[in-house]
């Protein structure tokens, strides 16, 4: 196969699916292509048993600054609403409860200036206040066999959005595909991407294309990718390998734990699987590898690749790996993965959201945990949180770690409109026509009513 096409998009996860969906279906661009290299789309780091399956708002994510929430809402409400808009019966998500957990005289006071004072009380109106007896209504488990003794807050909001991200990707393709603008490639892997005159040719195990416009959403591969064509040498790559423990129905909905806020991974949070309540996920762990996907030694060249073995590289690992806070951490982690030794050492977590789970309770589960890339900052030596995208001429490249996922609309309305600016010809985007189709549908309560009755979570539980 060949093709000559206005915009061609490399990687077919959530992101790449999104960007897809959104030009498609928003944008006058002529002619589309998306590559993917699996059978199917969204099939590594987007597929349901690879992720937290959350939708990040920043509410109850309490290493997020006040600032990185206002900026994660707006993509998570994008998402929210297409999955409103295109998803009635529920069969890529749930929503059910969630809410973060504060244990104990130390927690608690964080957890009440968090929502008192640092103003996200104000930015999300859902979000409120619960104590040990509502707490216990909602989430009857997080309570039982917990000291009476001990301080208990939560902060809960019903936006508690479980997301099959794989399953929307292929949604975001199906939307597209009805423009006849569009091809959609898979079992087609990129083997090289040359620089023309008028953009570039991307070269496939499938045949060529040639791209005015080419957006590379390869997750981790995107920066090899960027590397080659001499983009992001002032980058690399610490790959962080998430897993979790299963138990049998322990809860309704999300419940995380505070979070250190100097570290970019998720706290231990559990929560009922999206497509089986009956099954409550407790992770992830955070295991540093030295791959690009998970369980695939060939992703392991790859990945020296990106570090690239240069004295830059290497003293930001030093520097990073020497954090007081980090090096215990990453350490930690390396346990849970242990045979003999890894469930009991994570049990405590499992406590802390659970306090009745015993040992027998819980087993780590086979074949679940992606891959993420925690963006390396070669020059300051320094772990970036969140995602990273490097701009070039006529192409884009995109490493979306967590929260990419949930963003992933946002992010692909921003690289439609850096698209346009550099596509010659009088394209237009409509922008209104996406957010009506989008955050149109998110569902908000009048910023006056701060309060969500909890039978109504109950039922949107009992519904899911």
């Amino acid at each position: 196969m060949s093709g000559k096409y206005d915009l061609v998009i490399a990687g077919g996860g959530i992101s790449g699916a999104s960007l897809l969906y959104t030009t498609a279906k928003f944008t006058d661009i002529d002619s589309i292509a998306l590559i993917e290299k699996e059978s199917q789309l969204g099939a590594i780091n987007s597929h349901r048993t690879n992720n937290s399956q959350t939708l990040h708002f920043g509410d109850i994510e309490t290493n997020y600054t006040l600032e990185k929430a206002e900026e994660v809402k707006e993509g998570a409400e994008l998402l929210a609403g297409y999955l409103e808009n295109h998803d009635p019966d529920r069969e890529m998500h749930s929503k059910r409860s969630k809410m973060v957990l504060a244990v104990g005289d130390d927690e608690v006071p964080k957890l009440e200036s968090r929502y008192h004072d640092e103003g996200f009380g104000d930015l999300f109106p859902k979000l409120r206040p619960i104590e040990r007896d509502e707490i216990a209504d909602i989430e009857p488990k997080v309570v039982e066999g917990r000291d009476p003794n001990k301080d208990l807050l939560a902060l809960q909001t019903p936006d508690g959005y479980v997301v099959d991200y794989g399953q929307t990707a292929n949604s975001f393709a199906e939307q597209a595909r009805e423009e006849a603008s569009v091809d959609v490639y898979t079992d087609t892997k990129v083997t090289d991407i040359t620089p023309t005159l008028d953009g570039h040719t991307i070269a496939t195990d499938a045949g060529r294309f040639d791209a005015d416009a080419t957006v590379v959403t390869a997750g981790s591969h995107s920066l090899k990718i960027a590397k080659e064509l001499g983009y992001g040498e002032d980058m690399s790559l610490l790959p962080v390998a998430g897993s979790f423990f299963l138990a049998d129905d322990l809860l309704n909905g999300k419940v995380y734990t505070l979070q250190m806020k100097k570290l970019p991974f998720a706290a231990v949070h559990g929560d009922a699987d999206v497509h089986d309540d009956s099954i409550t996920r407790f992770g992830p762990t955070a295991k540093v590898v030295p791959g690009l996907e998970r369980g695939r030694l060939s992703s392991v060249p790859d990945f020296f690749d990106v570090f690239g073995f240069s004295p830059e590289a290497f003293l930001s690992y030093a520097n990073i790996m020497a954090d007081r806070i980090l090096l215990p951490f990453v350490l930690r982690n390396l346990l849970y993965d242990l045979p003999a030794i890894g469930r009991k050492q994570f049990l405590p977590h499992v406590q802390k959201v659970v306090p009745s789970v015993e040992l027998e309770d819980i087993e780590r589960a086979k074949g679940y945990g992606g891959v993420r890339p925690q963006i390396v900052d070669t020059e300051n030596k320094t772990l970036d949180m969140g995602e990273a995208k490097i701009v070039g001429d006529d192409i884009i490249f995109n490493i979306t770690p967590s929260p990419g996922a949930s963003t992933c609309l946002k992010n692909a309305m921003r690289d439609t409109h850096t698209l346009l600016e550099s596509l010659e010809g009088d394209y237009e985007f409509d922008e209104a026509a996406f957010r009506e189709a989008t955050i149109g549908h998110f569902p908000r309560v009048d910023d006056d009513d701060n309060s969500v009755a909890v039978d109504a979570v109950d039922t949107a539980a009992a519904d899911d």
